[in-house]
């Protein structure tokens, strides 16, 4: 169905712009009626091509997290699905989730199961959101699949700003470092280099180092920058074409010194975290690993979870799966283990969650100290590198005018 932008105004006479999927403008009309919205003007609007690499629009997850704590409240009132449905479009301040509530309120109202119609819309509502769901309408319990959504999705938010602190001021940080050496190399040493120069007199091998690097980087600055930014853009374009070369990359990064041991650690987080959640939904241990498996990011690691289902199928506990894939700590494997014994296997992993989130929280901050000091310790290099190249010259000269 094409996708129609659209003025309207609500019963209070306030002007409400957004889009919305219909058949024809008349059933475009009809839609919004049944939303309590009457159409001002519309037209259709063409799909507009992303550009690769780049984020795409949305809803923000906080608004889909408000969105399941209100549904929640509804649902533990005994307020019908479809009207709380209903109050959440009306209610919605976000255009685009105001939009597909509207299209998930009218899947429900034909006769379409909740899960299915959160389903259409893959990129507000993820598979784990549509998994609890349908684990709710197995359960006969939506009231408990909303709970457990609003604590993944805020374990989510609070796990993007993680993983957003790791590598932003990394990236920052090696910014300002190289911005600072270029400023260097390409403004300060060529002017007291030409000082050098005039003297004729002969350059010790450090300067003749300093001003060949510096006139490397006033030939070629331009591949200094772009050629970063290529090999970047190709590894990835490559990783998407290439499955053997995306599994090297990734386990690649995992070898990484101090980044490595914290991306480990931010997936397994997200693995335990988010089989946590669907396990204590009523989802079947396999299915749980099933999902978890596409969620840690990094397929080196997905491979070993993929061990782990594999154990798990074959008739091995949990636990044993879990040290048969190298990839756990003895005191996770220990205690997923008497989890298993004493029938409390939920709660166990609610324990391994905190584990990890400690672990995570540690290691990001473990990383950021480290870095800031290695990053601070090889600018000074860089800038006594510069210090001894002219000023050791700048002396030799003076001492000889003042002998003279």
């Amino acid at each position: 169905m094409p996708q129609y932008k659209y003025k309207a105004a609500n019963e209070r006479g306030r002007s409400i712009r957004g889009s919305l999927t219909a058949n024809n403008e008349v059933d475009l009309f009809q839609r919004l009626r049944e939303s309590g919205l009457e159409l001002i003007t519309c037209n259709e609007s063409k799909e507009r091509r992303r550009i690769p690499f780049l984020p795409g629009g949305g809803v923000p997850a906080r608004d889909v997290i408000q969105m399941c704590m209100h549904l929640h409240e509804m649902q533990r009132a005994g307020v019908p699905l479809i009207e709380g449905l209903s109050d959440v479009r009306d209610s919605a301040e976000n255009p685009a989730l105001r939009d597909t509530m509207a299209e998930v309120w009218r899947d429900v109202n034909d006769g379409t199961q909740i899960s299915a119609a959160f389903a259409k819309h893959p990129k507000t509502f993820g598979f784990v959101f549509v998994g609890l769901i349908q684990a709710g309408e197995v359960t006969g319990n939506l009231t408990e699949s909303f709970v457990q959504l609003v604590k993944h999705l805020k374990w989510q938010d609070e796990m993007t700003r993680k993983i957003k602190k790791t590598t932003r001021y990394p990236l920052f940080t090696l910014v300002v470092a190289f911005s600072v050496i270029f400023f260097m190399m390409l403004f300060v040493v060529p002017q007291v280099v030409d000082f050098l120069k005039q003297s004729q007199a002969e350059l010790p091998l450090i300067t003749v180092a300093l001003i060949n690097t510096s006139n490397f980087f006033i030939e070629y600055w331009y591949l200094l920058v772009t050629v970063p930014v290529v090999l970047y853009f190709a590894m990835r374009l490559l990783a998407r074409s290439s499955e053997d070369f995306a599994f090297w990359l990734d386990g690649f990064i995992l070898r990484l010194p101090v980044i490595g041991p914290v991306i480990r650690k931010i997936a397994l987080s997200r693995f335990s975290h988010f089989f946590a959640v669907m396990f204590q939904s009523g989802i079947e241990i396999l299915k749980c690993l099933e999902s978890s498996k596409s969620v840690v990011g990094n397929r080196a690691l997905a491979e070993s979870i993929n061990i782990v289902q594999q154990s798990v199928r074959a008739g091995n506990r949990f636990s044993s799966a879990l040290l048969n894939s190298g990839e756990f700590p003895n005191l996770v494997i220990r205690m997923v283990k008497v989890g298993e014994d004493t029938g409390a296997l939920g709660q166990t992993l609610e324990q391994v969650t905190e584990f990890y989130d400690r672990e995570v929280n540690e290691s990001i901050d473990s990383m950021i100290g480290s870095i800031e000091p290695i990053l601070t310790v090889s600018v000074g290099i860089i800038l006594a590198w510069i210090v001894a190249a002219v000023f050791g010259p700048l002396y030799d000269n003076l001492g000889a005018l003042t002998a003279g």
